[in-house]
């Protein structure tokens, strides 16, 4: 089930997924926290077990061809977004804190000032799988396509296969 942490229980991320800290407070008739337009996670802020301030969230970074949420960006240090340093989160080193509206990273600010990290104008190509086997080794957490989910049927090539002509 949970995992007891001194935020609360938090619920674990499944296939690579980020977990989720339950707003228990809360109980809306709208999606989130488990489904939740990308969109509205831009600019949420980042703090460490320490409470930290360690940056916010510049953008979501989907892998298209397996589906699967593969980054979050994290910016951080510079003065007014100036300087900052962007950083490939692996999205299941995230916990999305959902009563206080944003995530928990398990990882100190002088680790982080040394992570792999990359500027506004030299972003590394992310599909490069050594590149993110490095980024997921780092922050220590599984890579998102290791592991036994099978992947999508190829609808281009296998088409009236597997989906049957609409009538």
């Amino acid at each position: 089930m949970g995992q007891s942490t001194s935020y609360g229980t938090i619920i674990a991320g499944d296939k690579g997924g980020a977990a989720i800290l339950p707003d228990s407070e809360s109980h809306s008739s709208g999606p989130g926290p488990e489904v939740m337009d990308a969109a509205t996670l831009k600019g949420d802020k980042v703090v460490n077990s320490a409470g930290d301030d360690i940056g916010e969230i510049k953008a979501i970074m989907l892998d298209v061809a397996r589906g699967r949420i593969a980054y979050a960006v994290l910016s951080f240090g510079g003065l007014l977004g100036v300087g900052a340093k962007l950083f490939a989160i692996p999205w299941s080193a995230l916990t999305l804190d959902a009563p206080e509206k944003r995530f928990l990273l398990d990882i100190d600010k002088e680790t982080l000032e040394n992570a792999p990290g990359f500027d506004k104008d030299h972003w590394p190509s992310m599909a490069d799988q050594s590149w993110a086997t490095r980024v997921h080794e780092f922050y220590k957490v599984r890579p998102y396509w290791d592991d036994a989910y099978p992947p999508a049927p190829d609808l281009r090539k296998t088409g009236a296969d597997v989906v049957p002509p609409m009538s």
